[in-house]
């Protein structure tokens, strides 16, 4: 019964609901996600994108199911959408033509137009970083750049676990508005 009111408090936009549902279901859904893709980082992305979905639609949420089976079958759904990218992005059709220019290429490293490329959409994105909120700033910092677990960024702040995934989910949903918005 408990879950049912904080399922009706959340879709009102109760934050203490949202977190209790996390905190509730956090580990099934990791678990589920790590026996599937047997990667921490992957399962913990999963995860988080799991519930970043589940809230942003729990009004379409049908009681007539159970929650977990629900946060189940989106988790599925955004494993396959992850392993459909990284499929797409491995296999590319090329010409043979093209196929002959790129094995001409004798350096592979990245050009100077290149590298610019990749320093200056850096700091674009650390303008964007640098609009959030300095504790989201701190989490995206320690989680995206130190490359920090969950568990250490925990610690490192002294602050409950579930705190840092709610905060991080938050941090990341603003900045992709952020980024959206400037475009």
């Amino acid at each position: 019964m408990e879950i049912n009111q904080h399922i009706e408090k959340a879709k009102k936009g109760d934050q203490v609901s949202f977190t209790f549902l996390l905190d509730h279901y956090w580990n099934e859904v990791y678990g589920f996600m790590l026996k599937r893709t047997e990667n921490e980082t992957d399962a913990e992305d999963i995860t988080i994108e799991t519930f970043s979905k589940a809230f942003d639609k729990i009004a379409t949420y049908n009681p007539e199911f159970q929650f977990n089976t629900w946060l189940i079958a989106i988790a599925k759904n955004v494993h396959i959408d992850l392993l459909r990218k990284k499929k797409s992005s491995l296999f590319v059709e090329i010409t043979d033509e093209e196929d002959q220019q790129a094995y001409n290429i004798a350096d592979t490293s990245p050009s100077a137009e290149d590298e610019l490329i990749i320093v200056q959409n850096l700091s674009q994105l650390l303008l964007f970083i640098r609009e959030l909120k300095p504790h989201y700033q701190e989490v995206i910092q320690l989680r995206y750049f130190q490359e920090m677990s969950y568990q250490e960024i925990a610690e490192q702040l002294n602050e409950p676990l579930s705190n840092v995934k709610i905060k991080l989910l938050r941090a990341k949903k603003l900045l992709a508005e952020i980024i959206q918005s400037k475009r």
